[in-house]
């Protein structure tokens, strides 16, 4: 188990460093980042003058390597338009974010995996066709489109729920269900799969021989083995979620990380971006290998290889 561990650690390791220096040099290589801070109407004196300030004159290899440094010390460096520090700025947003990442992937949990239990059990019939029709629709529609949907349903015509700012729970109940609703298609099909394949199997059958009640039978046998994919494609999800959330936080004008991006996007605020695509990586990476040791906890066959 500490061999896998470890191996799954430095895959981590590695897959996090890569994102760093693509998204590095892409970000530098998308357009003139002195033009975009000292605007379209600059002289070329001026634009020198922000490359020199701003030490974009330096050749890009090292550019990355001296902010690559700085990030290992915890120096996410210095936003251009809010004049702040990096680490700060994100540290007042994320906890918004983390909280509807969070929401969302219950939500959809919650939803998928009784869809996908209920639907492996009748294969073939309304219950299925059904819950596959859910699937479809939720990979179908897109999430800014149905976000404004739930707008003007819950919050503008029936009232029951605010539809901007992250005061109280009921904040977060309409942007939870328009980012959790894309990752229950997904979340709920493997579960439907993984049920109807363990449900086939020969131990099961051996439990239902043996005059095992029912639920003991689907509970405590079947959906314990279904569900180890459903763990590694949940964090997946999450990882999804987080990166996918700056739509939805634009939409609610929920103050998070995601929203923070777009501002920052818009404004060539170039450290604000790559901090913020190092996090959610990061995140996404960890995630990826916690899950990955969690699934090896629970089917020992996966630590061989």
């Amino acid at each position: 188990m500490l061999l896998f561990a470890a191996r799954r650690l430095m895959l981590a390791v590695l897959v996090a460093l890569t994102v760093s220096v693509i998204c590095f040099f892409l970000l530098h290589l998308s357009g003139d980042l002195a033009q975009a801070l000292a605007g379209s109407s600059s002289s070329a004196s001026d634009v020198e003058a922000v490359r020199k300030a701003y030490g974009l004159d330096r050749p890009i290899i090292v550019q990355y390597l001296g902010w690559a440094s700085r990030v290992l010390t915890g120096d996410l460096g210095q936003s251009y338009f809010f004049k702040e520090p990096v680490a700060k700025l994100i540290a007042e947003r994320l906890p918004v974010t983390m909280v509807l990442g969070v929401c969302a992937l219950v939500f959809a949990v919650a939803l998928a995996l009784p869809l996908g239990v209920v639907a492996a059990l009748r294969p073939n019939s309304w219950i299925d066709r059904t819950a596959l029709t859910i699937s479809v629709l939720g990979q179908a529609l897109p999430s800014f489109w149905f976000a404004l949907m739930l707008i003007i349903v819950f919050g503008l015509t029936l009232r029951w729920l605010p539809i901007s700012g992250s005061g109280t729970w009921q904040h977060l109940v309409l942007p939870s269900i328009a980012l959790g609703y894309y990752a229950t298609p997904a979340i709920m099909r493997l579960t439907r799969a993984g049920m109807i394949e363990v449900l086939a199997s020969d131990y099961i059958r051996t439990a239902r021989a043996k005059g095992l009640r029912a639920p003991s039978v689907l509970f405590k046998h079947a959906l314990r083995n279904a569900v180890i994919p459903v763990v590694a494609l949940a964090a997946v999800q999450f990882g999804f979620m987080l990166g996918g959330s700056i739509v939805i936080e634009t939409v609610f004008a929920l103050h998070g990380i995601g929203y923070l991006a777009w501002e920052s996007i818009a404004r060539a605020d170039f450290p604000i971006v790559q901090a913020i695509v190092l996090i959610l990586a990061s995140v996404y990476v960890v995630l990826t290998f916690l899950a990955d040791i969690l699934n090896a906890f629970l089917d020992p066959r996966l630590r061989v290889g």
